[in-house]
């Protein structure tokens, strides 16, 4: 039992990697649309390619879109208006109106005349509400069949023309007025009706809604069927007019049929063979060219993680609406992976969630060729994403391909420009932007996962950050010795291929420790005074290697990344405080060299055994004497090769060729320091 859990304690990273490649193969196949996948291919006018095709089961053919569209066109046009009759306001209106009348007119008028404008009045009110008054105004066809209703029972039906809106009642009257030919007397009237005529219709909504809804729901999607082993095409004939609506009917309908009880197992056991398959390569990539990240299972996660979010977000787009596939911003991806590793493992990573999603996308082709082109794009166009402007000048070009692209797969398809969608040129546009969202994902992914991108690295860059103006201020020598070998280290990565930027950052800070006893080390001595007269050499030894430990504290206080910190950890790797062990030496025969040296480890990366090179370089040259160009090629190579001797670089993945072209750089590097010219002989 002991040795079995021994085992599992050595092999935990291995087993939580088996985890997660089996918990992300569950859960794509899971994020997968449950449907079938028809198995051919077909473009409407074009030659069916494949064998002559039989009705593999009986289905219905399913009327176009565009017949349901003019059926359900058809029905709305015919489709009745309810509107609700208030009895009473007519009656109201009538009392109010008599009432009103003999107030309104002078009484100089004579009666008979009177009497006849009364009834002028009763006949605008009679026509008024001959079918009624809404009370509101509608954009209803004038056609439109309106249905008066009682409560529950029917009054009248009528066009919709004839019922007066709100905007119409005084022009209606004014008409009705001038057809009674009642000349003096409009603004009486004007005065009367405008106090007494109310509406006296209201529409009913939801009445209206459900008899549609009822009207649309009898509607037939399907017109006739297909009998089982009945030819459906035969190869090269072209795919057209009735031809095409049955083959597109039997592909919506393969699609129900094989996701049936008796074989979802079977699919779903398929799906997750090729998932494994697709998961498998990328785990290989990893342990094959990139190590360091196969090992590190905080990496391992988050490019799974990655790749399930894109699987998410395009099922999610699918199964909402397939027109919006190419909204989903799949390039981020390759944008994010390259921010936190390299170009290769982003493209390849990106290729792999293409492939995976090409399983359940329709014209599975054609996404495919977009994606990975855009994808290259991408990896080829991006190189320093903390540069604003590069991000912008990338997606911009993304958007570009994407479009063109399309395109011209539009034109292979369709043998023209007619019917081509401009609206999906806006998706891509869309696409763009939201890419754009890359840089606040970094962000949040650098706090989730712990990583360090280029970005971060920008802003530790800044010699105005808190800690560096600390560093400036309390140990300004040492703060001088960091930025010269920032310079140093930045050429050298440029020349050997490192990751500049990471080194110039971890430059900057690898000596933040001095700061806690600045005036132990001599750039900060500027009285002449040296604090180690006081000290036994052992005693100065532990206060030269605390630095390291110092600076590992601080940084941790300060939120350091990791990645920061290892330059810290390792710039002196395992080396000897070689000046204060011989003098120990010379006051003790006795004295144990491991006093005397550096806690480690060694540098374990190209960029820290840069470092560490370009350290001992940099605070050497300061004793030289009388520089020259022999002296400075002598003085890099004898401390490099000490190095070297001492197996400090032997952890780290440098290669003896990029060695001898950092000594190269660092020899230019420092007879430009001291102005040096070139040597001619005599």
């Amino acid at each position: 039992m002991k040795d079995f859990i021994n085992s599992i304690y050595k092999n935990h990273a291995l087993i939580y990697k088996a985890l997660l490649f089996i918990c992300t193969t569950v859960l794509i196949v899971y994020l997968f649309p449950k449907q079938g996948k028809f198995k051919y291919n077909f473009i409407q006018g074009k030659p069916w390619q494949s064998e002559n095709l039989y009705a593999p089961f009986d289905f219905a053919i399913k009327k176009t879109k565009q017949e349901i569209d003019a059926e359900k066109h058809q029905i709305e046009q015919q489709s009745n208006l309810y509107f609700n009759l208030n009895t009473t306001v007519e009656k109201n209106v009538r009392a109010a109106y008599k009432q009103t009348f003999y107030q309104t007119f002078p009484d100089s008028i004579s009666k008979n005349q009177l009497n006849t404008l009364y009834k002028t009045g009763e006949l605008v009110l009679d026509k008024l509400y001959s079918y009624g008054v809404l009370n509101e105004n509608f954009n209803f066809s004038e056609e439109k069949k309106s249905v008066i209703l009682d409560g529950q029972i029917t009054v009248k039906q009528t066009k919709f023309e004839n019922l007066i809106q709100q905007k119409d009642v005084t022009t209606t009257i004014n008409k009705l007025l001038k057809a009674n030919q009642v000349e003096g007397f409009e603004i009486h009237f004007l005065s009367i009706f405008f106090e007494v005529v109310e509406p006296n219709l209201s529409f009913n909504k939801k009445l209206t809604e459900n008899a549609l809804k009822d009207e649309l729901s009898k509607i037939a999607y399907t017109r006739g069927s297909i009998n089982k082993e009945t030819l459906i095409i035969s190869k090269g004939e072209v795919v057209e007019g009735e031809k095409y609506q049955v083959l597109e009917s039997l592909k919506n309908e393969y699609k129900s049929q094989v996701w049936t009880a008796s074989n979802y197992n079977w699919v779903v056991f398929a799906y997750t063979l090729l998932v494994l398959l697709a998961l498998l390569m990328l785990l290989l990539f990893l342990r094959k060219y990139r190590l360091d990240v196969f090992n590190n299972n905080t990496k391992v996660t988050f490019i799974f993680f990655n790749v399930i979010m894109m699987v998410l977000i395009t099922s999610f787009v699918l199964n909402y609406n397939s027109q919006y596939l190419y909204i989903v911003p799949l390039c981020i991806l390759p944008l994010v992976l390259k921010a936190f590793f390299d170009a290769r493992l982003g493209l390849f990573t990106h290729v792999i969630t293409v492939l995976l999603l090409g399983l359940i996308v329709p014209n599975s082709y054609e996404y495919m060729f977009l994606q990975i082109t855009a994808g290259i794009i991408t990896i080829l166009t991006v190189s320093e994403l903390y540069k604003r402007v590069n991000l912008f000048i990338s997606v911009g070009q993304i958007t570009l391909i994407y479009i063109i692209a399309y395109f011209a797969f539009f034109v292979i398809h369709e043998g023209s420009v007619d019917a081509i969608h401009w609206e999906t040129f806006g998706l891509f546009v869309l696409c763009g932007l939201a890419t754009l969202f890359v840089q606040p994902l970094i962000y949040v992914y650098e706090k989730l996962f712990g990583l360090v991108s280029d970005v971060s690295l920008l802003e530790l860059s800044d010699t105005n950050s808190k800690l560096l103006k600390e560093l400036s201020n309390k140990a300004p020598g040492t703060f001088h010795h960091s930025l010269n070998v920032a310079n140093l280290a930045e050429a050298a990565a440029n020349e050997v291929g490192a990751n500049a930027m990471l080194i110039r950052v971890g430059a900057l800070y690898h000596d933040i420790g001095k700061m806690k006893n600045p005036t132990f080390f001599t750039e900060n001595q500027s009285t002449g005074i040296n604090p180690h007269d006081e000290l036994s050499p052992k005693e100065s030894a532990n206060v030269i290697i605390d630095h390291v430990l110092d600076g590992i504290e601080i940084a941790k206080k300060n939120n350091l990344p990791d990645r920061v910190i290892d330059f810290i950890r390792t710039h002196h790797g395992t080396s000897l405080v070689y000046y204060f062990y011989k003098k120990e030496k010379s006051m003790n025969e006795e004295a144990s060299k491991e006093d005397f040296i550096y806690p480690g480890p060694k540098p374990f990366s190209k960029e820290t055994a840069i470092l560490m090179m370009c350290d001992s370089v940099e605070a050497a040259s300061k004793s030289l004497k009388e520089p020259t160009s022999s002296k400075i090629d002598t003085f890099v190579e004898n401390i490099i090769n000490k190095q070297m001797e001492s197996e400090q670089i032997l952890n780290a993945n440098i290669t003896f060729k990029e060695i001898q072209s950092i000594k190269k750089v660092l020899k230019h590097k420092l007879a430009n320091i001291y102005h040096l010219r070139i040597e001619y002989p005599e």
